[in-house]
């Protein structure tokens, strides 16, 4: 028997020998969605597992072939390129796609300071660790949101990662000094993503113009971007759909903010974590579990099984196109300051700073002896 640990945290046991395509496909597996490996090796879907060998299912890589390259054993298979390489050759169009994003939008240069935000998961990790090998000067940023021993784990990944680059970490305890995300979002009544979204972004903005960062960036992918993409196109939500970009320019207050690796898949960067040995945190966010956003993904996983190529097309195509929705979108508010922290906003009060009274009121409404009204 074949023994498969699936990232799901069960053990299935098939017949061998079989290729790797016919275990994904008897398990209900897509081959874009996960990576395939038998100890360190990457294995597409076209190598064979023998009766007896032990595989596992790590999420997101597909394909089968040899290297377009040099003819050598592939280790991924790029269906939306037509493409496979070995692992020199990967890493190879890797850095190329990184490099080509950064030079196309001039997000940064070698003389900029850029403060990447981490998370602990392979997207932010691979990027810190990437714009590292290529020289640039990237420190990180870790909020710590207090979801249990999910963050924990988190915070443990990426203080691993700036130990290896020998890069500073800044770490925010928002979770333990204010409140974690999940009781916060209860009292706010918005989803915790929502709530999280908007922590994220202000300190994002704060510590890049305190610490004096020139440029801060995100590991946001393709698939997030045409995830994003499609959900505001399926509101119509003009506004947003316009605003979208790899690049958000600094302005009134606002740092400039940047994704340089928009134009590679999550396929393709957990591949590169695999093979460089980059340790992150594998499970999904537990508050992210009823995203919308994952819905959009895995819809469009579904289609780029059938159609490859499709996402990559969707989202540079609308990039070559933007200036359209531009145009349709109103004129947004002036942006002035927030009355309590100072910082940008398009109203009196920031949202981040909304979110902090709402904290200050429960914890008053807790002091207050049993039986003493409250007031508004």
């Amino acid at each position: 028997m074949i023994r498969v640990n699936h990232y799901n945290g069960k053990t299935v046991e098939i017949e061998g020998p079989k290729r790797v395509r016919e275990i994904l496909k008897q398990l209900g597996v897509l081959e874009n969605t996960v990576l395939v490996a038998r100890g360190d090796e990457l294995l597409t879907p076209d190598r064979t597992v023998q009766e007896g060998e032990e595989i596992e299912l790590i999420p997101v890589i597909s394909g089968g072939m040899k290297c377009k390259v040099c003819g050598q054993t592939a280790v991924i298979s790029l269906p939306r390129h037509n493409s496979a390489f070995c692992r020199d050759h990967f890493f190879e169009f890797f850095y190329h796609q990184v490099k080509r994003g950064i030079n196309q939008f001039r997000m940064f240069t070698h003389r900029d300071r850029i403060l990447v935000c981490v998370s602990g998961g392979k997207d932010s990790l691979t990027l810190w660790y990437v714009l590292s090998q290529m020289g640039y000067n990237a420190d990180g940023l870790y909020i710590d949101l207090g979801i249990g021993d999910y963050s924990e784990a988190s915070l443990e990944m990426t203080e691993k990662m700036a130990e290896t680059l020998n890069r500073r970490l800044i770490v925010i305890p928002f979770g333990s000094q204010k409140m974690p995300i999940a009781p916060l979002a209860k009292r706010a009544r918005r989803t915790a993503c929502s709530v999280c979204g908007t922590v994220k972004r202000y300190y994002f903005n704060r510590v890049a113009l305190e610490e004096g960062y020139d440029v801060v960036a995100t590991g946001h992918n393709l698939d997030d971007e045409v995830a994003r993409l499609l959900g505001n196109i399926l509101r119509w939500n003009i506004p947003f759909v316009a605003k979208q970009s790899p690049v958000l320019e600094e302005e009134n207050g606002l740092r400039r903010k940047v994704k340089p690796m928009f134009r590679l898949t999550e396929q393709e960067i957990a591949a590169f974590a695999f093979l460089n040995r980059i340790q992150y945190i594998r499970q999904e966010c537990p508050m992210s579990r009823d995203s919308t956003s994952l819905l959009y993904k895995r819809a469009l996983n579904l289609i780029e099984e059938e159609s490859p190529g499709t996402k990559h097309f969707f989202y540079l195509e609308f990039l070559k196109k933007s200036h359209i929705f531009k145009a349709l979108s109103s004129d947004e508010e002036p942006r002035g300051t927030c009355t309590v922290c100072g910082g940008p906003s398009l109203t009196e009060v920031c949202s981040f700073c909304r979110l902090l009274r709402r904290i200050e009121k429960e914890e008053q409404s807790m002091k207050q002896p049993l039986g003493a009204e409250t007031t508004e």
